[in-house]
């Protein structure tokens, strides 16, 4: 075993603002966003040229074009390891089970007769979808990302991805598979700060920069109304420095689990949950809030050997043992309720009795994972779900990904004469209330010439 020691906070009996106290991954956007500014200004400046030069200097690696190759995209389909294949196809018939049923219809309201309002729900035009590199491999990152956006209807799907210097500086084969099994070729061998900004301002590609063009002239990366998916700090402070425009879907910072257990609770079941999410990064955050002091020390001892087995130890290590991790004690499940709330996890699981009547009254959360036997593993891949799930505590404001993320809803106003000559007196004194006369003509000049007056 290890000598591995989450650090314990004991809150029972205490009185102290929890937010005050809970362990939190630090990151400083602010700082990061002046390290990116330059690459931003330069991206827009000088476009595919800049956008290449700084994945080099970035990543180490240099692609022959800055758009994937078509037949790559086929080659990673046609290599693709049956079984994981299987997995990834099985992941996407679930996750498209989920998120057609999250699908808006439009609504018409008859607000009185020859009056209605209509929400009608569009989708973007043209989305970028982030999917990162680095540590890990993440084609399941593609199914989130894309699934939702395909749902919604959005016409023009492109996705980036940093080069991988011992994948032929292309994107990581798998995640290439994920994309072609998904119907996308339009993907860019781009990370960071420079590929948000290539999105978000699109760049002229010549024909030797775009073999993957089939014409083999210019090709252009058109830029994109919205860059959803997670990546490290440099991606959220781009995404934070070029919010307006263009949208983004969150700021994603480290990634972070939160599990509410009380005595009932298998330690090993919470000990390899804990592992789970610390083995994404060494800044990833693993709280575990109980009620139980003796469950408290039994997933200490769990982690221990645990991750003695397991293959990424430093990382999960420096993880668990750092100061955004740790085991609280709370008086009862009422207080660990609070202060779940308070600390808004991006995913949260319940190891209690009654664990769904527990999950019910939680109120800040990314996704909930209920009982011993949905770890968050499974919404990860294959639970149906969306793993692209706010950080930081921004679940108390905040969303996961969803077919909603890339519509844009829009009211249609339809009144005929006689029913704005119903509400025609509110709308001119309220004008007139507002310090607003020509508000109120436009309502008057209508009146007089249809004789309401």
């Amino acid at each position: 075993t290890l000598d591995i020691m989450l650090r314990h906070i004991d809150l029972r009996g205490s009185t102290e603002d929890p937010r005050s106290i809970l362990p939190r991954a630090a990151m400083d956007v602010e700082q990061a966003s002046a390290a990116v500014a330059p690459v931003i200004a330069d991206v827009k400046a000088r476009g595919a040229v800049a956008v290449a030069e700084w994945t080099e200097r970035f990543d180490g690696a240099r692609a022959a074009s800055l758009r994937v190759p078509t037949e790559a995209i086929e080659r990673a389909v046609a290599e693709l390891d049956p079984k994981v294949r299987l997995a990834l196809e099985e992941t996407i018939r679930r996750v498209r089970m989920v998120h057609i049923d999250q699908r808006r219809v439009d609504m018409t309201t008859v607000v009185v007769p020859g009056g209605t309002v209509t929400e009608r729900w569009l989708p973007m035009a043209r989305v970028g979808l982030y999917v990162p590199g680095g540590r890990a491999v993440y084609p399941s990152s593609v199914i989130m990302n894309v699934v939702p956006a395909q749902i919604a209807g959005v016409a023009s799907l492109c996705v980036v991805s940093p080069p991988q210097r011992d994948c032929g500086n292309l994107p990581h084969p798998t995640i290439l598979a994920a994309c072609g099994l998904l119907g996308i070729d339009e993907v860019y061998s781009v990370g960071g700060a420079q590929a948000v900004a290539m999105l978000a301002y699109g760049t002229d590609l010549d024909s030797s920069d775009d073999p993957g063009s089939p014409t083999g002239q210019g090709r252009r990366c058109d830029p994109v109304d919205m860059v959803t998916g997670p990546g490290n700090i440099w991606v959220t402070a781009a995404k934070r420095m070029l919010k307006g425009v263009i949208a983004i879907d969150s700021e994603a910072g480290p990634t972070e689990v939160a599990i509410l257990a009380d005595d009932s609770a298998d330690p090993a079941f919470v000990a390899a949950d804990l592992i789970s999410q610390a083995e994404h990064d060494v800044v990833a955050a693993a709280v575990l809030v109980t009620t139980s002091a003796e469950l408290a020390a039994a997933v200490q001892e769990q982690v221990r050997s645990q991750v003695a087995r397991t293959k990424h130890v430093e990382r999960i290590t420096e993880a668990l043992s750092g100061s955004q991790s740790g085991i609280v004690l709370v008086d009862d499940l009422d207080a660990g309720l609070a202060l779940i709330d308070a600390y808004a996890a991006e995913h949260l699981e319940i190891h209690t009795r009654d664990s769904r009547e527990v999950a019910m009254r939680v109120r800040n959360a990314g996704a909930i994972f209920v009982g011993g036997y949905a770890p968050v593993s499974l919404g990860d891949y294959c639970a149906g779900s969306n793993h692209v799930l706010p950080t930081g505590g921004s679940a108390t404001h905040s969303s996961g990904l969803s077919v909603q993320t890339f519509l844009r809803g829009i009211h249609i106003v339809d009144y005929d004469e006689h029913a704005l000559a119903d509400v025609a007196e509110h709308v001119v004194t309220l004008a007139h209330a507002e310090d607003l006369p020509g508000h109120a003509e436009a309502i008057t000049i209508r009146r007089a010439r249809s004789g309401h007056n």
